[in-house]
């Protein structure tokens, strides 16, 4: 299976074969965060089945379609589940949504995901706006062929895009909502770090980890689209409290998170609507 731009191209076909929306923007919902989409008015709700080249979601806490609906006054594309590399998929595949999307007219991206927190300024129930990343995944989405819209070699040094940041930050100030920021460390899974590797991140700069975003924020560089990213520290990562892990207790944290989520990214796709954040070409 090839997730090229012509394969993103055939996928956009079958998309807007459900729906004329004319989205500028796409929202990733990750782990738990999926109930943003329920907000959502107008929904036409397009199971990844339905899609070219979308495989099925298996991870438990994803929906796994593809809503398109009206949110914050304004069109939106939302992926409500999301490919992992480690449910055995290439990362050209992991970032293919963002391919699909940006065929769509998506010129902006919002990724959100759950984290476990390493930095003791997190707390488990944290919102952290993502800054930076570390891609400790050993693979890029954007080995192979040049596709159609990339860029070679792709600038990473304002990943997420610092207007958006600034606009992030403010929401967040006007709802109330304690917004962390830091640096999100991306890596293979699917084990949870070990404590050594936990003190590891630490030393290299990391303040959450997970497993994913990171493909997804690469592709959407190559293709010049601007980025926002939301982590929501689920968990203290392994070593930092001696608790055990468990996927239970992320599903948890993000339910009782949901409704400061939810808050938080309207808010952000209202004030980003205005005609001086007109998308980026």
């Amino acid at each position: 299976m090839e997730y090229s731009a012509q394969a993103a191209s055939r996928a956009a076909a079958a998309i807007r074969n459900r729906t004329d929306a004319q989205a500028t923007i796409a929202v990733i919902l990750g782990s738990g965060l999926g109930g943003l989409s329920k907000k959502m008015g107008d929904a036409v709700r397009i199971p990844f089945v339905d899609i070219p080249g979308f495989p099925e979601a298996t991870v438990v806490g994803h929906e796994g379609a593809v809503i398109v609906g009206t949110l914050g006054g304004r069109e939106i594309l939302a992926l409500s589940g999301r490919f992992h590399i480690y449910e055995g998929h290439p990362a050209a595949l992991a970032a293919f949504p963002v391919r699909v999307f940006h065929a769509l007219g998506a010129r902006d991206l919002f990724v959100s995901n759950a984290a476990g927190g390493i930095s003791p300024k997190l707390a488990v129930g944290d919102l952290m706006m993502i800054s930076d990343h570390l891609n400790l995944m050993g693979t890029n989405p954007l080995v192979g062929d040049l596709q159609a819209g990339d860029t070679r070699f792709p600038d990473m040094t304002d990943a997420y895009d610092p207007g958006f940041r600034r606009i992030l930050r403010t929401t967040a100030e006007k709802l109330g909502i304690t917004l962390r920021e830091g640096v999100y460390a991306g890596l293979l899974g699917p084990s949870y770090e070990t404590p050594s590797e936990v003190k590891m991140l630490r030393m290299l700069g990391a303040d959450a980890v997970g497993m994913s975003t990171v493909p997804e924020v690469i592709v959407a560089r190559a293709l010049g689209m601007r980025v926002a990213g939301v982590s929501c520290i689920t968990n203290a990562a392994a070593g930092v409290t001696g608790a055990a892990l468990s996927h239970a207790e992320v599903l948890a944290t993000t339910n009782r998170v949901s409704a400061a989520f939810e808050s938080l990214v309207t808010e952000f796709l209202e004030r980003t609507a205005v005609p001086q954040l007109s998308p980026a070409r």
